[in-house]
């Protein structure tokens, strides 16, 4: 099983903002969504965002988290490395993709071509443990898995608890 790495495109947050007219509509969608990664324990990347209303359906994805990194894995099937960018701008992680399949048919009687173009994007908000500079990603048989080490000051760290007296 050949894996091939996933360039994470790493930019500075823009200066100035721009004018979202789709913003009110997409913020009350994604606090229902927080509430409801909130009562599930999945705080950290409660911040997924809707970013087109006119996009495609956004891809699968499972978030894992263990001691030292947290774990993104989209299902992209049907796509290769070269049709996602990965990208970092302050504190959101972007996955964007395009898919462009194409069929001809060509018979005695008949002539049929057939031609789809569908594109994604998705966005996540990552939490503050997460050693941006460490991030890697890598695809493999139609599934990119993205890996987001945390830093040591995320480590947890047992206190003890003394008896007063």
């Amino acid at each position: 099983m050949a894996t091939t790495s996933v360039p994470v495109k790493q930019t500075a947050a823009a200066p100035g903002a721009t004018v979202d007219v789709w913003r009110p509509f997409r913020s009350e969608i994604e606090r229902m969504f927080d509430r409801f990664a909130n009562g599930f324990g999945l705080a950290p990347f409660a911040g997924a965002r809707f970013d087109s209303p006119f996009t495609l359906p956004s891809p699968a994805v499972d978030i894992t988290e263990n001691e030292t990194a947290f774990t993104l894995s989209a299902e992209l099937p049907g796509m290769t490395e070269k049709d996602v960018e990965l990208s970092l701008t302050g504190d959101t992680l972007a996955i964007k993709g395009e898919k462009r399949q194409e069929r001809e048919e060509k018979d005695e009687n008949f002539h049929l071509t057939e031609r789809s173009y569908g594109a994604f994007q998705r966005s996540f908000l990552l939490p503050e443990s997460v050693d941006r500079d460490k991030i890697s990603a890598e695809f493999a048989n139609g599934v990119l898995r993205v890996t987001m080490p945390k830093t040591a000051l995320a480590a947890p760290k047992k206190i003890e608890v003394k008896a007063a007296g």
